[in-house]
C-alpha cells in the first residue's frame, strides 16, 4: 500500500528581499532535502486561497487536505472547538479568542508575548468565572490561542460579523478594528470588559515586572458554526493522521476522522520539537497510509517580521522534518511525499497573502523534472498549476504514470 506524506511549513512562501540579494527566504535558506525532492520529482503551484476569501490558515489547509473552502469553510473557531472536545449544537457560534497586549488604543501584540500555556490557562479560567454565563463559555487552548463559545449565537447572526484577525492589525487602533455587524456590540463589550478584568490579574503584574508583554485583553474573531464535511477515508479511501501543535489543524483533523497525534514539546512557535514531530510521523506510518505534518514556526516568524527566525525555521523544517521522512522513504518504492506552505506570510508585510504557493512532490509514478531547487521562482517555471487548490490532494493521492 502506498504511503502518502504531506509536510506543511506554514507561511514559508515569501517575496524577494533586498537583504537576501532579492532572493526569497526559500531561495536563501539551506534546504538540501526539499531541493532533492524538487530535483528528483516535480514542482508546481496551487492557489490555496479562493478568490474573495480571506488568506487564512484554516482556508488554506482545507484546500491542501482536498476540501473546497467555498463549499466547506464555516470559520476557524469551530475547527479549534473540535480539537478541544467541544461539541457544537446547530445554532452555536465559536469564536477564536486571542490573549493580546493592548496599549491605550493600540493592539500592541497579537500573542501577548507568546504567553506560556500554564499562565494563559489561569487567565482564561479567570475570565470564564467573571464573564461566563449559561450562554457564554471560555475554553483554554495553547499559548495565546483560546476559544469563546456562544450558545445559540447564530440566532443573533454572530457568525456573520466582520472581524479582523489580530495578527493582521498589530500596531493599529483597537476601536477602529472592532467587530462590525448585527449585535456586534455584544462582542465588543466582552472585549472591553476583559481588559478591566485581566489588567489587574497577578499574572500580568508579574509579566510587567519582568518587562514581558501582559495578556491584558482578549480579541475575538474567526467565528463560525459547526462544519459538516465528509471523512477523509470516505473521500480518498485511505487512513491517516495529523501532527501539529495548533488547535486549528488538529481540530480539522478530528472533523475529517484523521488520527490526531500529540507530540510533547510541540509548541507552535520557534522552539517546537521538530524532530519529535518527524519521529511521530514515521511511527504513524506503520499503521496509517497518510500523514500530514504541520509546522507553525515559519508563519510566526513572518508575522513577527523576523527574517533571521524565518530562515532558521525553514532550515530546521528541512533538516528535521523533511530529512527524517526522506530517510524513511529511502529503502521504499511505494511512497509519495509532498512539501509546501499553506500560504505565504511575507516578512515585509507581517501577514498572510493569497499568492499561489509552490509545492514539490516526489515518489511513485512521479517523473523527475530536474528542477534546480525548491522555491517560488523554480515553481513558476512549471506547467503544473492548480487554480482550484483543493484538487492538488486528489492529484497527489490518485496520480498514476498515465495521468
Amino acid at each position: 500500500m502506498t504511503k502518502y506524506i504531506v509536510l506543511v511549513g506554514d507561511g514559508m512562501a515569501d517575496y524577494p528581499i533586498e537583504e537576501l540579494g532579492m532572493r526569497t527566504p526559500l531561495e536563501a535558506a539551506r534546504t538540501p532535502n526539499m531541493d532533492f525532492i524538487a530535483a528528483h520529482g516535480t514542482l508546481g503551484q496551487a492557489k490555496t486561497i479562493p478568490d474573495k476569501m480571506t488568506p487564512a490558515s484554516d482556508v488554506a489547509n482545507l484546500s491542501i487536505l482536498g476540501y473546497d473552502p467555498k463549499k466547506y469553510y464555516s470559520g476557524r473557531g469551530p475547527l479549534e472547538a473540535a480539537n478541544l472536545g467541544i461539541e457544537l449544537e446547530e445554532d452555536d457560534v465559536a469564536f477564536r479568542c486571542n490573549l493580546i497586549t493592548a496599549s491605550a488604543d493600540t493592539l500592541l501584540d497579537y500573542s501577548a508575548g507568546h504567553i506560556k500555556s500554564t499562565e494563559a490557562e489561569k487567565l482564561i479560567k479567570f475570565l470564564d468565572q467573571k464573564l461566563g454565563t449559561n450562554k457564554l463559555r471560555f475554553f483554554n487552548g495553547i499559548s495565546y490561542r483560546h476559544l469563546l463559545l456562544v450558545k445559540r449565537g447564530a440566532e443573533l447572526k454572530l457568525q456573520d460579523l466582520k472581524c479582523h484577525a489580530p495578527h493582521d492589525i498589530a500596531g493599529q487602533s483597537i476601536t477602529r478594528n472592532f467587530p462590525k455587524g448585527d449585535n456586534s456590540d455584544l462582542i465588543i463589550k466582552l472585549i472591553q470588559d476583559s481588559r478591566h478584568i485581566l489588567e489587574s490579574h497577578e499574572i500580568n503584574q508579574v509579566r510587567l515586572d519582568l518587562k514581558e508583554n501582559p495578556a491584558n485583553m482578549i480579541w475575538l474573531w474567526g467565528q463560525g458554526k459547526k462544519p459538516v464535511m465528509p471523512k477523509f477515508i470516505d473521500k480518498f479511501g485511505i487512513t491517516g493522521s495529523v501532527i501539529s501543535a495548533v488547535d486549528l489543524i488538529k481540530g480539522l483533523g478530528r472533523i475529517l476522522g484523521l488520527e490526531v497525534i500529540n507530540v510533547p514539546g510541540a509548541t507552535g512557535y520557534y522552539d517546537t520539537d521538530y524532530q519529535g514531530k518527524a519521529d511521530a510521523a514515521v511511527k504513524s506510518l506503520k499503521k496509517n497510509d497518510f500523514v500530514f505534518v504541520h509546522v507553525e514556526a515559519p508563519d510566526e516568524a513572518g508575522h513577527n517580521g523576523d527574517l533571521r527566525e524565518k530562515l532558521t525555521a525553514i532550515e530546521r523544517f528541512d533538516q528535521a522534518i523533511v530529512g527524517t521522512l526522506l530517510e524513511y522513504c529511502k529503502d521504499k518504492s511505494d511512497f509519495r511525499i509532498m512539501v509546501l506552505p499553506d500560504h505565504a506570510t511575507p516578512v515585509s508585510l507581517k501577514t498572510h497573502t493569497a499568492d499561489s504557493i509552490p509545492f514539490a512532490m516526489y515518489g511513485k509514478d512521479i517523473p523527475a523534472k530536474n528542477f534546480l531547487g525548491y522555491n517560488e521562482k523554480e515553481a513558476q517555471k512549471s506547467e503544473l498549476y492548480f487554480e482550484q487548490g483543493y484538487q492538488l490532494m486528489e492529484y497527489f493521492i490518485k496520480r498514476t504514470s498515465d495521468a
